[in-house]
This record gives structure tokens, sequence and C-alpha cells, in this order.
């Protein structure tokens, strides 16, 4: 068998581990999911009316306020994706994965595709949830494919520097705290506001970090806003962040097996 091919036979021998977890451990592997579901009945009820006065109602709100919500999603599911890794780290199964005829590379790999498969499948129930509500959205088969395409990038990005968090943390506790500023630098962009509504400092930073340009980009496949060059930044943050992410995870991952 030639190495890649063992490499694909490793690697998705460790996705199916993962995928297994999930499905025996639903409320862990979906709850990343009640965050955001939660966020966007809690804006939607409570201040759609106040924060909707100046875009046409509450409806209207919704429509903005869903594009944000889904990148919160993604941002949610880095804490399952530390934890795992840092429980696997942790535990004991590392070091009967030494002693196997397995590639080094499939451990990590079949964590940030079980991962990413999750918060997808965690992200079509926010979308659901958001239909549920009257989200409606006029984009093309194609846009929906792009912005698909989009929120696969940034999940797989987030994935690979939760990972790196995983394997940094000493005990599953930290594993969970780490990746907070992960989850709450959405709420630091335009999710839920614009930011040319903000003060001039916060505006300032919700304009140049990551998941504002995201924001933008899904919002404009998704409703028709304007994207500008949000979309050609969103996918340099994309490759920056999954690059430091995997290279990161890798000398991490590999200094440890070393021991």
């Amino acid at each position: 068998m030639s190495t890649l091919a063992h490499t694909v036979q490793d690697s998705t021998t460790m996705l199916r581990r993962n995928l297994k977890h999930a499905v025996r451990y639903p409320a862990v592997s979906f709850g990343s999911a009640m965050m955001p579901i939660s966020m966007l009945l809690l804006f939607v009820y409570a201040f759609g009316e106040s924060m909707g006065s100046s875009m046409g109602g509450r409806d209207a709100y919704l429509d903005y306020l869903t594009p944000g919500i889904l990148i919160m999603g993604v941002a949610s599911g880095s804490m399952s994706t530390s934890i795992a890794v840092c429980s696997d780290m942790t535990e004991g199964i590392i070091n009967r994965f030494r002693t196997m005829n397995i590639v080094r590379s499939s451990f990590m790999t079949g964590h940030v595709l079980g991962s990413m498969i999750q918060t997808l499948v965690s992200l079509v129930l926010v979308v659901g949830v958001a239909l549920a509500l009257g989200f409606r959205s006029d984009a093309s088969a194609l846009e929906w494919l792009a912005a698909a395409g989009l929120v696969s990038g940034i999940a797989f990005a987030i994935t690979w520097l939760s990972a790196a968090l995983g394997l940094i943390s000493k005990t599953v506790e930290s594993a969970s705290n780490k990746p907070l500023l992960v989850q709450f630098l959405p709420f630091l962009g335009s999710a839920f506001a614009p930011a040319e509504s903000m003060s001039p400092g916060l505006r300032w930073f919700a304009e140049h970090q990551p998941f504002t340009p995201m924001t933008e980009t899904l919002r404009g496949l998704l409703t028709g806003s304007a994207i500008g060059n949000s979309g050609w930044i969103s996918l340099a943050w994309c490759v920056g962040v999954a690059m430091i992410g995997y290279f990161w995870s890798r000398s991490l991952f590999n200094g440890t097996t070393k021991r």
C-alpha cells in the first residue's frame, strides 16, 4: 500500500472514531449549536424591534442578524474541538496509538475533519431555526454554494487553531477556556450591529478583526448586500489562520509524540 493510501485509510479510521463519539455524546456534539440558537432567539425577540428600527423592523433585523449568528456558530464549535483533542492527549489513548502502525498525522486529521462535520451539521440546525423565525434569502443556488464554501473554509481554519489550543492545554477545563477569545470576537464585529454605528475605537477594532469581513461576505451572499473587498479579506484570514493552526498543531503534536 502506498504512503498516500495508508494516510487516507488511517485518517478515515480516525474520522470514523470521532464521528462515533459525536453520535454517542450528542449533548456535547451539538452543544455548540445551542449558543447561536439562543442568541438568535434572544436578539430577535428581545431586541429585534429596537435594533431593527433603522432597518425596517424585526424581520429586516432577522435577515441582518442570521449571517452573523452563523459565523458565531462556527466560532462556538472551537470549544468542542479543543476539549476533544485535549481529552485524547491527557487520558492515555494517545499512548496506545503510539504503539500502533498508523500514520501519525491521521490522529489530528481525524479530529479536524470530525469537528468540521459536527460544526456544519450544527449550522444546518441554526439555519432551520432562522427559517422557522422568518429568515428569507434571495440567494441563488450558486450563492448558497459559495456561502457553504465560505463557512467550510472558516470552520477549517478555526478547527485547526482550536486543535492547537487543545494540544497546549494540560486539562480539559483549561481546554474549554482557551477558545473563549475566538468565541467572543464575533460579538465585537458586525454580527449584531453595523460597525459604522459603533464608537470610533470599537469601530476600528471591528473593521480590522477577522470575523467582520467574514460576516459581511456571508451577509452579502445570503441577503444581497454589498460585499466589496470583504470576500478576498475573508479568504486571506482563512488561509492565514489555517496555516498558523496547522503548523502549530503539527509542531506541538510531533513534539509530544516523540517524548
